[in-house]
Parts: C-alpha cells; sequence; structure tokens
C-alpha cells in the first residue's frame, strides 16, 4: 500500500524527534536507577521522565500510531505511581529500556517501510511491571518480571536503537532535505551550512543598510553644497551666476555622479539580499499545514473516545515557517488540541442543554505579522473553571486559601501552566497526569516565544502562541518619542497624517482623532509605553493611523526617522516578559531600537489600563549615564511608581514645563546644567517650588550632602547608597512627607 507522501515526511521527523526524546528519557532511567539523587531532585527526574512518555504518546496518536501510542501510555502507567520516589528499582527500569528499544524499533520499521516487530510482548511485559510498580517496596524482585506471553522480553536486551545510528535511508537530525517537482534533483544541506548562509545574508544587509547611511550623508552633503551656491548667486546680485571655485564645483559634480551610482548599487544589493532571503525561506522552510493537518485525526479520534463531537478548522495553513521550529512546535500544538477536546469542549448534551450547537468548535489560526508568528489554539467549550483551579492549586500548596481568594482571573489562568497541576481527579488516556501545558509553555518559551491564555466561562478559550520569525527582514518605521527611537511595523500602519487642531477632539475620558469620519483613539506613544506623561499633539506633530486586531488608533510620535528593513531579534530572557515588545533591532550606526508590537497597542489588556486611568507616584531621574538612568528607575518601578528619565539638566526643564511629577531625582555631575543649578531652576518656579528634590552623587560625606541640601534639595544619597537600596525608600519618604505637608495645609488653610 503506497504511503502519503505528506505522513512519509512527518514520520521521519517523527523518528528523529523521537530519537532524542528517548535519549533524554534513556538518561533519566540510568539516573534514577542510580538512586543516588536528592529527593527534590529524584521528582524533577520523574516529572521529566514522564513529559517525554507523554509527548511519544501525544505525537504518536496524532499520526495515527495507535500501538505506539498504546505502549506510551503503558510506559506513563509504570512509571506514575514512582514518582514521589527517590528511586527506580532495577528490575522496572530494565523492562523500561526493553520496552523503548521495542517502541524505537517498530517505529523506525514504520517509516522505512519494513515488516512491523509484535509489540504484544513489550506490551505483556509492561503490563505485568504495572502491577509490580504499584506493589510495596519491599515486595519487588531482583529482577524485571517475565511472561510467558512474552519470550522475547526475557531474552538480553539488544542494542537500543536510540543510540545506534540511523540508518542510512533515515534523514539524519540536522540535516535538511530539499525536493523540487520529481524532475528536479534532491540535495540533503546541513543545518550549519545554512545557518552559515543566514549569517551571510544579514551581514549583506548590514553591509546594504550603511550603504543607504552613507547616501544619506551624501545628499546632506550635497544639499549643504547646494545652498552655499544659492549663497553666492546672492551675493553676486540678481543677474549673476552662483560662483563656485572651480575645485569645489567639480567636487559636486563627482559626488552627484557617486550618489548616483550608490543609489543603482544600494537598489541592486537590495534585490540580490532579497533574492537570497527567498532562497533561505524556500530552502529552511515548510508551511505550517505539516504539523497542523495531522491535528485533525487526533482531534476525530479524542472526540470519539470521549462521546464528543468536534469540527477542527484550521485558518493560516500556508504560512511557512523554520523546519525545526516546526518539529518543535508539534509537540506544544498536540497538548493544547487534546486538552481543548478533553477539558475544554461539553458533551452534545450538555451543549444543546447550554444553547449550543452540538458540535464544538476547535480553530488553529496562524498569522504572520512582521518578525512575529502568532498560533492561536481557540475552542467554545466551557472556559476554565476558576473554582477547581483553585481547589487544585490549593491541593497542591501553591498557594494558601488566603492568597488564593485574593488572584485575579488572568493569575489563576496562569496557574494552568505550573508543573504537575490538573484539575482532574481521575487519570484518563488523555489528562489527568499534569504533564501537558507545563510542557507547552516550556517548549514555547525555549523557542523564545511566550504563551497566553484567555478564558471566559461558558464561552470558551484560547491559548496564544508568539514566536519570532528569524528568518528575513521586516520594513519598520523608525520613530522619537522623547530621547527614545522605537519601531513600529510597517504593516501595521495604514496611514500618516500631520496634528491639525480641528481634528483632535479633546474631550473626556481621552483624546479622539477625526479619521474617515470616525472618531478614533489617540495616544502619545510615549506615554502609552511609560517613558513619559501624555502630552497633547501640537500642530505639525506626526500622527500614525495603526490598524490592529479589527480596530484603530492613532499614535502621536516626535519625529519619524524613516522607514528601515531591519532584522528583529527576540529580547533578551531578562525582559521577554514585556508585553509592548516584540523584540529590538539594530540600525546601521549600531543603536538599539526596541520594536513595539501593534496587537498589543490594540489589546484589551491596554484598554482597560487606559480606562482605568490608576493614579501611581511620578518620578523624574536626570542623569547623562544611561546606565545610571536605567538602575534608578528599576529600583522606582519595582515600588510600583511611574518614571520617567532625562539625559540632561535642559532636557528635564523642558519635561517639567509640560509635566507634573511626585519627586525628582538628579545627579549632580552633569555636563550642560549640574544638580545644584537644576535645583535652583526648578525652585524658582512657582509651579515646581515645593516639588521634593533628591540628589545623587558619586561623593560621599557630610559636605556634599551640606551643599545639596544648601542647593535647594529635600535629601542626598550617594551612588552607594541607591546601589545599596535605599533609593526606592527615600523617595517613598519624600512622597509621603509632601502628601502630609499638603493635607495639613488643606485643613488649616491659611
Amino acid at each position: 500500500m503506497p504511503v502519503d507522501p505528506l505522513l512519509e515526511q512527518l514520520l521521519q521527523g517523527f523518528v528523529d524527534e523521537s530519537q532524542e526524546i528517548c535519549e533524554r528519557v534513556t538518561r533519566d532511567l540510568l539516573e534514577l536507577e542510580k538512586g543516588a539523587k536528592p529527593k527534590a531532585a529524584a521528582g524533577r527526574a520523574f516529572e521529566n521522565l514522564l513529559r517525554g512518555l507523554h509527548t511519544l504518546k501525544g505525537s504518536a496518536a496524532t499520526l495515527g500510531l495507535d500501538e505506539l501510542a498504546d505502549v506510551a501510555h503503558l510506559l506513563e502507567d509504570v512509571v506514575a505511581p514512582l514518582r514521589a520516589s527517590d528511586r527506580l528499582p532495577t528490575p522496572i527500569a530494565d523492562a523500561l529500556l526493553r520496552s523503548l528499544d521495542a517502541w524505537m524499533s517498530r517505529l523506525r520499521a514504520t517509516a522505512l517501510d519494513q515488516p512491523l516487530p509484535d509489540l504484544a510482548p513489550t506490551s505483556e511485559l509492561l503490563r505485568a511491571t504495572r502491577t509490580l510498580a504499584s506493589t510495596p517496596a519491599q515486595a519487588w524482585p531482583d529482577r524485571a518480571p517475565v511472561t510467558t506471553a512474552a519470550p522475547e522480553a526475557s531474552k538480553a536486551s539488544p542494542p537500543s536503537p536510540v543510540a545506534a545510528a540511523a540508518p542510512a535511508s533515515a534523514t539524519r537530525a540536522g540535516d535538511i532535505h530539499i525536493t523540487e517537482d520529481p524532475g528536479d534533483a534532491t540535495w540533503r544541506v546541513s543545518t550549519r551550512q545554512v545557518t552559515a548562509l543566514r549569517h551571510d545574508v544579514e551581514r549583506l544587509r548590514e553591509v546594504r543598510l550603511r550603504l543607504e547611511e552613507r547616501q544619506r550623508e551624501l545628499e546632506k552633503g550635497l544639499v549643504q553644497l547646494a545652498r552655499i551656491g544659492h549663497e553666492l548667486r546672492a551675493t553676486s546680485g540678481s543677474g549673476g551666476r552662483p560662483q563656485l571655485p572651480p575645485q569645489t564645483a567639480e567636487t559636486r559634480s563627482v559626488l552627484g555622479s557617486v550618489n548616483r551610482g550608490l543609489s543603482s548599487d544600494i537598489e541592486e544589493a537590495s534585490d540580490i539580499v532579497a533574492s537570497l532571503e527567498d532562497g533561505l525561506k524556500a530552502i529552511s522552510t515548510q508551511p505550517m499545514r505539516t504539523v497542523l493537518e495531522p491535528l485533525r485525526r487526533a482531534v476525530r479520534d479524542l472526540a470519539r473516545q470521549s462521546g464528543k463531537l468536534v469540527g477542527l478548522s484550521v485558518v493560516g495553513g500556508e504560512v511557512s515557517h523554520d523546519r525545526r521550529v516546526l518539529e518543535a512546535l508539534r509537540s506544544p500544538l498536540v497538548h493544547l488540541v487534546r486538552n481543548a477536546v478533553d477539558h475544554g469542549i461539553e458533551t452534545p448534551e450538555v451543549r444543546e442543554g447550554l444553547g449550543k450547537h452540538a458540535e464544538g468548535a476547535l480553530v488553529v489560526r496562524v498569522e504572520q505579522q512582521g518578525n512575529m508568528l502568532f498560533i492561536e489554539v481557540a475552542d467554545d467549550g466551557n472556559g476554565i473553571d476558576l473554582d477547581k483551579v483553585r481547589g487544585a492549586a490549593l491541593q497542591r500548596g501553591l498557594y494558601g486559601a488566603e492568597e488564593l481568594a485574593t488572584l485575579t482571573a488572568p493569575q489563576l489562568q496562569q496557574l494552568i501552566f505550573s508543573p504537575g497541576f490538573t484539575t482532574r481527579a481521575e487519570v484518563s488516556e488523555v489528562s489527568g497526569r499534569g504533564v501537558g501545558l507545563d510542557i507547552v509553555r516550556n517548549e514555547i518559551q525555549a523557542l523564545s516565544g511566550q504563551v497566553e491564555v484567555q478564558s471566559a466561562a461558558g464561552q470558551g478559550t484560547r491559548f496564544i502562541l508568539s514566536l519570532p520569525v528569524e528568518l528575513g527582514s521586516s520594513p519598520v518605521l523608525v520613530v522619537r518619542c522623547g530621547e527614545h527611537q522605537l519601531g513600529i511595523p510597517t504593516m501595521a500602519v495604514e496611514s500618516s497624517r500631520s496634528a491639525r487642531g480641528n481634528d483632535v477632539n479633546r474631550g473626556k475620558p481621552q483624546l479622539r482623532y477625526a479619521w474617515r469620519e470616525e472618531l478614533i483613539p489617540l495616544h502619545d506613544l510615549g506615554a502609552l509605553l511609560g517613558l513619559r506623561q501624555a502630552e497633547l499633539p501640537r500642530d505639525d506633530q506626526p500622527l500614525f493611523i495603526i490598524s490592529a486586531q479589527g480596530r484603530r488608533l492613532a499614535l502621536a510620535v516626535d519625529e519619524v526617522l524613516g522607514e528601515r528593513e531591519l532584522v528583529i531579534r527576540p529580547l533578551p530572557p531578562e525582559v521577554r516578559d514585556l508585553p509592548a515588545y516584540q523584540g529590538a533591532a539594530t540600525l546601521a550606526r549600531g543603536e538599539l531600537v526596541l520594536i513595539v508590537r501593534s496587537d498589543w497597542l490594540a489589546s484589551n489588556e491596554l484598554q482597560a489600563r487606559i480606562a482605568a486611568k490608576v493614579p501611581a507616584p511620578r518620578a523624574l531621574v536626570v542623569d547623562d549615564s544611561l546606565t545610571a538612568r536605567a538602575m534608578h528607575r528599576t529600583s522606582l518601578e519595582s515600588g510600583g511608581l511611574i518614571v520617567h528619565t532625562a539625559r540632561s539638566g535642559h532636557k528635564a526643564l523642558e519635561q517639567l514645563r509640560h509635566a507634573s511629577y511626585d519627586v525628582l531625582v538628579a545627579d549632580v555631575r552633569m555636563d550642560d546644567l549640574d544638580g545644584y543649578a537644576l535645583t535652583r531652576e526648578v525652585r524658582a518656579r512657582p509651579e515646581t517650588a515645593q516639588l521634593p528634590i533628591l540628589l545623587v552623587s558619586t561623593q560621599e560625606g557630610e559636605a556634599e550632602r551640606r551643599r545639596s541640601l544648601e542647593a535647594g534639595a529635600d535629601a542626598f544619597l550617594s551612588k552607594r547608597d541607591c546601589a545599596a537600596g535605599r533609593l526606592l525608600s527615600e523617595v517613598r519618604a519624600l512622597i509621603a512627607a509632601r502628601l502630609q505637608r499638603t493635607r495639613s495645609s488643606t485643613r488649616h488653610p491659611g
């Protein structure tokens, strides 16, 4: 019987994935057999072991390999009762290792279309071992159980196929198999070679960016020469001609010729980069349908098994992504689909009683926005039962009853990603072991991605996976807000405008902008990102109409620096949870640009935060050192303050003209306007005369403190004091003292 080409390709990928999983499982088995680990470490090893087996079971079931899925389920049954132990008995470890060998042999034979080994002896061995694992430890024999139905299991274990090299006819892990039309040649390309080529393309792209920057500088020089010519013409009289010196005129002519040639070279370089990127994508990407289509069979089988009716819809299956990432996504998607069918969607009788269609809807939607890939798995089931989540969290000791009562719905929903978390009281073939959603989060985070969950009682649940796309560049609009350079994905920009007073509606609760006979929200981008206090748009200030998630909004920025083709990189792990940014890129001169997520700008979370307008103390930090500003800002934001920054005393005075703050933190040593002079300027202004001021200096001692207080500061700290954690407490004290003075003056006016 001929094998479907797509299934054949998926099977080979599953062989490679299973080999890696079995290698990890074998390592855990051998370590647990030694019994030298502390109990906590042994518990983690058992959890890892169960995760690996759970992944093998789910993936095998997805591909329709029912016998392999059954054996993996038996393997789980053997290990699950032992998860509280600190060791794995040798007889049980022996049986598990033999069963893994047989499992891999069967999988390889299936992928190579060879005669299939009989798994019945392995199943009998595992059933006997399962009984053994459930008995008290003192009853364990010294060797593995052997049943009459499993004569092969009593023989010495053959060399493990996990450790053995893959057959010559199988694609090795780390290779990329490239197949064109049937008449074309087929090549095998090493992943290392593709990666090296991609790095070279990135270098070429950076060279192109530098060339574009050089051209802009050249054009500025030509403009300056032209201005000189106009000035000379004006001085020579109304009928005179520009009298550029001969050498200058010749230089201008040469530079003009170079500029035209440079434009042509940049255009050709852009075409080459685009062609190379397209070629790399063709080599190293596959359409998402290769991992989404097999889910249909999994949903069908799971629905029949649980007595439910479920229809799966796939949207965006033609979106292509890195082959290696697709393989890594297979397991998380399987877990999410199985979770939706088992936990989310109700039985037909229950759904009809609730007024729903008897068949549940499960939708997997894929969308690429710039350098971000979004995968949504949504169902219209009963949603996440928060009461059950509280009960399971209390039972597992994650939180106490009082703490659980204070958690919000989103915080409770995040608990389902905890290791070993499950709301099921009984274990089924599909769920109940607590080894599902934590795998999803861990594997997505390993891909530099994030997982979000949104659920509404009785309406359903949505899991949203967001991943960076590392192949190729994306058009980004680079803008400036204050001293910060930011990037907005160009595909989210519907139009650009200049602010006009007649188009801005200053009604409450927020500004709105008249756009195509519609009033849309108008926001200051710097304020949305917490970089400064919101400012009213001035006439001719740049505005952008952003369209995302079916919503439109207008964004005001200070300056447009231009559109660039940039490679967006994931943020470092320490700040990857910042929801406003999808990554960062570097410009031609090495400047860092944070790229804003357009979907975040239109998110319900942000809109709710804007509507709430919860007041919080505001601090202005002034320092000419970027590192110092970042350290002070981190310290104060950890205490709940809204922190804005300025890189000089003059910039601080400018911000104080149109924004109010509860405290000013300034460095003493600054080049343009030091902390003492800044303090005197602030005190001289009636509107800021009472503003609490804290001066900070690298110098220590009473003399420095006295000079700061004499200048008008309310308090003084050394940089060493700030590093020791005193900054936040001192700022809070200053704010509290000012609040007390305000209340006192209100009670006793005049």
